[in-house]
């Protein structure tokens, strides 16, 4: 008989061989690697290129591809501008924009000519700051309008090339004033920078708040309350006071400081407080005071009726004065009973003030 025995099993070898099918895998996840990073070694050289020069990064491109205006295409390889654009799938006005900026600036020296440079060629860049002054990001920049919003954007020491784009888009400007409550007194500040040189635009802002009743209400309301931080501020600051008769006359200290103190607390308001309440405040104590100061004063007080007296006998004579005679043969056109009525009534108003006065003056 013959007995079977079991195979011996076979022993796992210490460091096993990884076969050739296993290895391909390997190798191609390592070459994939390597090209992707050599990808990012690129992206950083160019970036770092571009942060150091800016736009002549570009502008070098531009400058040794495209072949300058007038050159025939014959014994070079350099492109128009047109086919440059195409290329590169952006627009010939874009390429000639960088075109013009290398131009300018081989003019003054910092960078060569087109003509000494080749596909391909590098030469030491200026700095990217540099570029700002020479390029013109927009077409429009050139025109007059262009020019002036340049100058502007300049003097506020900002980039033309934002004002300018802002400029192109006022859609897009519109969409932040309405958004932003930011944008939108950045836009009033520069309103009211330009009315006081922009007659016609003068006109226009008041026709619309003449025909908008909200901005109609709202204007008589500010002037209301300018008026009488106008009048805190003369008595404050000219130390004299308005009766209410119209008498002009030196203010108590008392009167003074007190409209002082009310004026310090206008002044100290932001921009954003609504100064309408406090107006009206410091308004209403000054005038009191004025009322209580003529009434402490008997002297003062009795002229401030007979000034009170004569402005109101001034106008009453005034608006007589001012009804015509001429026409009194027309009068039957005219006639209502209710006239003749109120003049006999006016009449004996009169007839009765004289009297008074004429006792008055007999005491004296």
């Amino acid at each position: 008989m013959t007995v079977a025995t079991a195979a011996p099993e076979a022993a796992e070898p210490a460091d096993a061989e990884v076969p050739p099918a296993a290895a391909a895998p390997e190798a191609a996840r390592t070459a994939e690697g390597e090209a992707a990073a050599a990808l990012v070694e690129r992206d950083a050289r160019e970036f770092g290129a571009y942060a150091r020069t800016g736009g002549w990064t570009f502008g070098l491109k531009v400058a040794r591809s495209v072949r300058p205006g007038g050159q025939h295409a014959e014994g070079t390889p350099k492109l128009s501008a047109k086919e440059f654009a195409e290329l590169a799938g952006c627009s010939a006005d874009r390429v000639m924009r960088f075109y013009k900026a290398w131009d300018k600036a081989a003019d003054d020296g910092l960078v060569p000519h087109f003509e000494a440079l080749a596909p391909g060629q590098d030469v030491e860049l200026p700095d990217a700051d540099v570029w700002l002054a020479y390029y013109v990001p927009r077409s429009s920049a050139t025109s007059a309008r262009g020019t002036a919003i340049t100058a502007a954007a300049e003097a506020e020491g900002i980039r033309p090339t934002k004002a300018l784009e802002v400029a192109e888009n006022p859609t897009a400007l519109r969409a932040a004033i309405l958004a932003d409550p930011g944008t939108a007194q950045a836009a009033r500040h520069a309103l009211l920078d330009r009315l006081k040189e922009d007659p016609a635009l003068q006109t226009e802002l008041a026709r619309d708040i003449a025909r908008t009743d909200e901005l109609k209400k709202a204007v008589a309301g500010e002037a209301r309350a300018a008026d009488r931080i106008e009048y805190v501020r003369k008595v404050a600051e000219e130390g004299q006071i308005r009766t209410p008769a119209g008498q002009t006359l030196d203010a108590p200290a008392e009167l003074r400081a007190e409209a002082e103190r009310h004026l310090t607390l206008l002044d100290e308001l932001d921009d954003s407080e609504e100064a309408g309440e406090w107006a009206t405040e410091a308004y209403d104590t000054v005038k009191n005071l004025v009322a209580e100061t003529v009434e402490s004063d008997p002297e003062l007080r009795v002229q401030e009726r007979r000034t009170k007296f004569y402005s109101s006998l001034q106008k009453a004579t005034k608006v007589f004065e001012e009804l015509t005679l001429d026409d009194a043969a027309d009068f039957d056109d005219i006639y209502e009973d209710d006239m003749v009525q109120r003049l006999e009534e006016l009449q004996q108003a009169i007839h009765t003030c004289i009297t008074a006065l004429r006792k008055a003056s007999a005491t004296h």
